[in-house]
């Protein structure tokens, strides 16, 4: 019943598709209903990655890539916020709207990838899932690298499967360029060419020659960045994360799907049309290697996140165009399975708002604004907050963290950063804080508000939860200093909203 229904329907989407304004015009029409979805919440405040970022793009051009040793990233998207700010700003809503471009620009990709594979229904398919896809959404409203990721890996996805799996060699340059810029956003990229590999040996063994084409072209790109790629693995990494269990790796292919239920809906969606799409020799080798893609990608970065932990939902914008594309292919061909899939997912996704709320480092500035003056000592003992703080505070403030005076509060030095902080004795280093404090100054710190303890249980923020506890005690124990304001946003106090809420002390010198 449902393949006669999808055999009355397909001749009159076919005729609309074939139709020279449809396709323009649906991706004008979707692109202005994902503008809407993913502006809602552009001026929200800032938390500690956007600050970093921000922080980071205000370095120059020829600066960047030698500060990012400290702070474990590839370049690509610091150097073009940093063009982006030059011409528009660092306002949230400035810094914001260049991921919400990227995040759209999603939608013509999605559009191409799946009608280059599987026609033009799938196509649109794929791209009405761009366009609302809270994942997109989320981070489209983020000052961080991941739609740029999300859309440079459509472009990586289908060159490979032309060049690799299809062996259509005129498509190696795009592999190289689109996985090389992959590589020069974020380190998952690795994860994910491995993933390309695995690919390659299971379902493209013919093509081993294109492969090896591909893998020499992009080394040779990537080839500038791998002293500084080696000196981060020494010296870097997450040591924020914590391995992710078995639980994290079953439901990862719901990161880009936005929970369990659209998962599920693709899940049956794709059993009842993949197969139909399989009968096609040609099309079931594609659809086995965005399969293996994704798998793969996904094993191999739980398996190295069990060795050095580096694991985050953020990062699956890597599998984001092959996930959506078998998405995409199933419910093309799933007939009315395939429909109310489709209908569900779209209802959930366009009802989906991201979070306005992920910290209250703005709230918290302004209730500190006016205690503040020049030259005041502003120390955090959760230190990667200090850019995001001095993004919000300004100017005209010397920054310190529980290591110490910070040289540049733009950036947070992740170096060896466990180490240093255990090495680091709390009363010196307060000692030569308060040392620091100008005649007349104070001594401002903001500390963490630790509330829900499963996000501090890892080795770093395990670390800084116990020298905050040990600040905390110092402070209020030292003769040298007396307190004269506590403050904390009233929001978060009645509604208990920030995922990494703030406070602050203000102390002043005794006479």
């Amino acid at each position: 019943m449902a393949s006669a229904v999808v055999d009355r329907v397909r001749p009159r989407v076919d005729a609309l598709a074939a139709a020279r304004w449809a396709t323009p015009a649906l991706l004008v029409a979707l692109t202005a209903l994902s503008i809407a979805l993913r502006t809602r919440v552009v001026d929200a405040g800032l938390w500690i990655d956007e600050g970093l970022s921000i922080g980071i793009a205000h370095h120059s051009l020829t600066d960047i890539p030698g500060l990012l040793r400290q702070d474990g990233s590839p370049p690509l998207y610091y150097l073009l916020l940093h063009v982006w700010i030059g011409w528009f700003g660092d306002s949230e809503q400035a810094t914001h709207a260049f991921s919400v471009l990227l995040a759209v620009a999603c939608i013509p990709a999605a559009y191409w990838a799946g009608n280059a594979f599987f026609g033009r229904v799938t196509g649109w398919i794929c791209a009405a899932l761009a366009a609302v896809d809270p994942y997109l959404s989320a981070y489209g409203q983020e000052t961080r690298m991941y739609t740029l990721l999300a859309l440079l890996s459509f472009a990586a996805t289908v060159s490979f499967v032309r060049a690799v799996v299809e062996g259509r060699r005129a498509w190696l340059p795009a592999l190289v360029l689109s996985l090389g810029a992959m590589l020069y956003t974020h380190n998952w990229s690795l994860f994910f060419a491995v993933g390309l590999a695995v690919t390659t040996l299971l379902f493209a063994r013919d093509h081993l020659r294109e492969a090896l084409l591909a893998a020499a072209g992009t080394l040779l790109v990537y080839s500038p960045w791998l002293a500084t790629l080696l000196d981060q693995v020494r010296h870097t990494g997450a040591p924020w994360s914590r391995p992710p269990n078995l639980h994290a790796l079953v439901l990862a292919p719901g990161s880009v799907f936005a929970g369990d239920a659209p998962l599920v809906a693709f899940a049956l969606a794709a059993g009842v049309g993949l197969p139909v799409v399989a009968r096609d020799a040609r099309l079931r080798r594609i659809l086995q290697a965005l399969a293996a893609i994704v798998v793969a990608t996904i094993i191999v970065a739980w398996t190295a996140s069990q060795l050095s932990p580096a694991w985050a939902t953020r990062y699956f914008a890597v599998v984001l165009a092959p996930s959506l594309l078998l998405g995409a292919a199933g419910v093309a061909r799933a007939g009315r399975v395939g429909a109310i899939a489709l209908a569900l997912v779209l209802v959930l996704w366009t009802n989906n708002t991201p979070r306005a709320d992920k910290s209250d480092a703005r709230e918290l500035a302004q209730l500190v604004a006016p205690h503040a003056q020049q030259g005041d000592v502003v120390l955090s003992t959760h230190p990667e907050q200090v850019p995001v703080l001095r993004y919000y505070l300004g100017e005209g403030f010397r920054w310190a963290t529980t290591l110490g005076f910070v040289p540049d509060p733009r950036i947070h030095d992740w170096r060896d950063a466990v180490e240093r902080l255990e090495a680091t004795p709390p009363r010196p280093t307060l000692n030569r804080v308060v040392a620091g404090v100008p005649a007349g100054g104070r001594l401002i710190v903001v500390r963490p508000v630790f509330r829900d303890y499963r996000g501090w249980r890892a080795e770093w923020t395990e670390l800084v939860y116990e020298r905050s506890r040990q600040w905390e005690r110092l402070l209020r124990a030292d003769p040298r200093l007396r307190r004269v304001a506590h403050l904390q946003p009233d929001e978060f106090a009645l509604e208990k909203r920030f995922a990494k809420p703030v406070q602050a002390d203000v102390y002043v010198l005794r006479r």
